[in-house]
């Protein structure tokens, strides 16, 4: 059986580059599929599946949230975090601007620019999580804590 190559994408060079130990995942993408059909796709739970969000204030500041798969962003939770008056998420055109993947395939790791990245802390305890590879139908299989030694993220809890 041949060897499948993993894509190298700038999220997949990030990894490598911060010797970060990932089992490339790749499954059938479906336009609107979300995680919830990764996570079928991949047989793993949707918790555990953590998808990479961009947002902004109302000064238009954007910002990465990283979320399970199976909960929902509270706005005015984060909002109130923050410390701002309102968070909303990006536009698909802006999200793709600022990060340099296609919206369906944004990773946190190698964006174009550097963004402010927000984790809800309950998936820093998670034993391995599964996070966007860098394009649509790639995640990569890693132990949470390679988040906080590339991202430096902060933890927030604003789950729901």
């Amino acid at each position: 059986m041949a060897k499948t190559k993993t894509p190298t994408t700038q999220a997949i060079r990030t990894l490598k580059m911060h010797k970060i130990k990932f089992v490339p995942c790749p499954y059938k993408y479906e336009e609107k599929g979300g995680t919830k059909t990764s996570a079928r796709e991949l047989g793993v739970d949707e918790y555990q599946v953590i998808k990479t969000l961009v947002m902004e204030n109302e000064r238009e500041q954007p910002m990465i949230v990283l979320m399970h798969g199976s909960c929902e962003v509270s706005l005015k939770h984060l909002a109130r975090q923050l410390k701002v008056k309102q968070v909303r998420p990006c536009p698909p055109e802006k999200a793709d601007r600022l990060t340099g993947y296609q919206t369906g395939g944004i990773s946190p790791f190698g964006t174009k620019e550097e963004l402010p990245v927000y984790v809800e802390e309950s998936v820093l305890s998670l034993e391995k999580i599964y996070i966007n590879g860098g394009r649509r139908g790639l995640l990569v299989g890693i132990d949470p804590q390679a988040l906080v030694k590339i991202l430096n993220p902060t933890p927030v809890s604003v789950a729901i």
